[in-house]
């Protein structure tokens, strides 16, 4: 086979493996996104508990990237320390070295079933839960397929007259495949996908052992590189517990690197092939950082806080001041080209009202006066692009329109209202009611607390759809939205059964945040009811939307 044809299957098979493991991890998030916050949340107790939390989280979402991105959240929000942080992130590594494990037994038997399985659920069933299901089981269906599809597509190369070249000069620069590694794992931002790959290639003898030390010890320094890389632009407090993490990597990989250049040992305890040698190594290495460096996180947090530091230029400004708009004055005369330049507006706003929506809980938790005041400011931002959204839109509705391009006009304008009112629901309501409980030092029940963060991660979900809908105008992400609201207020009525249950059974904690439980429940219901709203013109154009929900008479 011509070498293009093998780096062309190489790379689909490559690609097939990154969005195989994607799928699975945005499938665990939607369908338990809730519930693996709240273990993150609970982990604060000490180190162990968050090195156990940190390593299951990252075992579910296959990506210790992703417990990194909601630890650095937590303590941007004040609810997790930084060396609490640190601990998770540990056990975390430990955990996506796991998923390796698990991903590199012969599970070829398994995949047919998978395959068949996972669409069934995602297609033919209605419930979230069910759907999220198929789509976790066909992403382990692609990955085992995508490794299936690396080795042969590898095959060829191990007659190549290049590979031993390039191998033969590996050998003797370990630094140069140490930093290839590294390098290669940042980019395609998933050390569970490199760590694969290299196993395959060593399966197909096209890796050796002394070679396949440095990829492993590079990927793992990558690895750490990758949200160090996603981070870069948050608040020092958030930066601190990734740079922590790369800082421990890093130590740890040149070292071990360097040791094994001074005194090769052996990795045949580790296992029969290369390939198990490295996946074995991978784990080592990771559950001995995690020993030697969990009594050091304390430490690391303090020498974080002084080497991290907000810079001038990231002071906080106002949002609104360094914003530039996506309305064209230029094409106000031509109605397709101003529409479209409008919903490009649109959806900028909408994605700062899901900044704001998103940390909603976190804040409630934490009572943090600056996230409040950064919500807020958020706030400014979604009235200003209301604003030039309108008058934008009325501009252009001065000009000759078709009936459609000026119904799509007022049905954008409609969304950007509600939008902006979706922003004074969260800034004035739900941010006042984090101020009263964190005055007041109120505390939720357990329960109540869970069922918010469910109604919260249900909305934020839903505020992701909409945003879809509005872009793609696709009829069934319209039917879905427009289902969820009855689903969501099926689940804010139970909510209030509930609570009014905990009421009359005395609990004392559900008394004194009454008001505020029934509101936030209240504001997050109409929160997703003005989410649904974007459906609906579609929905009616489709002859999907019923004109009345009332039942007609005898």
């Amino acid at each position: 086979m011509h070498l293009s044809l093998v780096v062309l299957h190489l790379a689909g098979a490559v690609m097939l493996l990154l969005w195989a493991v994607r799928m699975v991890r945005t499938g665990v998030e939607r369908a338990a996104g809730s519930n693996l916050r709240d273990a993150l949340r609970g982990a604060r107790a000490g180190r162990i508990q968050a090195a156990f939390a940190g390593g299951t989280l990252a075992m579910l979402l296959q990506s210790s990237t992703a417990v990194a991105m909601l630890a650095a959240g937590f303590a941007a929000s004040g609810i997790l320390p930084v060396a609490t942080g640190l601990a998770a992130l540990l056990g975390a590594d430990v955990g996506s070295a796991l998923v390796v494990q698990v991903l590199s037994f012969d599970l070829s038997w398994l995949m047919p079933v998978l395959l068949v399985v996972g669409p069934v659920l995602f297609l033919k069933f209605e419930g979230r839960m069910v759907k999220q299901a198929g789509r976790i089981l066909l992403g382990i269906a692609l990955i085992l397929l995508s490794l299936r599809l690396i080795g042969e597509a590898t095959e060829p190369l191990r007659h190549s007259t290049f590979l031993p070249i390039a191998v033969g000069y590996l050998r003797g620069d370990f630094i140069t495949a140490f930093a290839l590694a590294a390098g290669f794992a940042w980019l395609i931002h998933s050390s569970v996908a490199a760590i694969l790959l290299f196993a395959a290639f060593a399966a197909q003898g096209m890796l050796p052992v002394e070679v396949g030390i440095a990829f492993v010890l590079g990927a793992n320094l990558g690895a750490g590189a990758i949200s160090v890389w996603l981070t870069r632009n948050e608040p020092a407090i958030a930066r601190r517990i990734p740079v922590g993490n790369m800082c421990f990597r890093a130590i740890a990989a040149i070292s071990a690197l360097f040791a094994y250049q001074i005194s090769p040992f052996s990795l045949d305890l580790l296992g029969a092939s290369e390939a198990r040698q490295l996946i074995n190594l991978h784990l080592a290495f990771n559950a001995v950082l995690l020993v030697v460096s969990l009594p050091l996180v304390a430490f690391a947090a303090n020498l974080m806080e002084r080497i991290v530091r907000d810079d001038a230029v990231r002071e906080e400004k106002d949002p609104a001041s360094v914003r530039v708009s996506a309305l064209d004055p230029a094409v106000v005369g031509q109605p397709n080209l101003a529409l479209a330049s409008a919903t490009r507006e649109l959806l900028r706003m909408g994605e700062t009202v899901e900044q704001m929506l998103r940390p909603v809980m976190d804040v409630f938790e934490s009572g943090n006066p600056e996230q409040v005041a950064r919500i807020c400011a958020l706030d400014r931002e979604v009235n200003q692009a209301h604003t030039g959204i309108k008058l934008f839109i009325a501009k252009v509705n001065r000009g000759e329109l078709s009936e459609e391009e000026a119904q799509r006009g007022i049905e954008l304008t409609d969304f950007a209202i509600n939008l902006e009112h979706i922003g004074d629901i969260i800034a004035k309501n739900l941010m006042r009611l984090v101020n009263d409980k964190s005055e007041s030092g109120l505390s939720f029940s357990r329960e109540g607390w869970k069922e918010m963060n469910a109604l919260h991660a249900r909305v934020t979900a839903n505020m992701q759809l909409a945003l879809n809908v509005l872009v793609s105008e696709d009829l069934e992400s319209a039917r879905q939205l427009v289902r969820e609201k009855e689903t969501m207020r099926k689940l804010e009525r139970d909510s209030h059964q509930r609570h009014l249950a905990r009421l009359q059974s005395g609990r004392e904690e559900s008394i004194a945040t009454s008001d505020i439980h029934l509101e936030v429940v209240r504001g997050l219901k109409e929160i997703n009811s003005l989410l649904v709203t974007v459906a609906y013109p579609l929905l009616s154009q489709s002859g999907d939307l019923l004109e009345s929900r009332l039942a007609k008479s005898a």
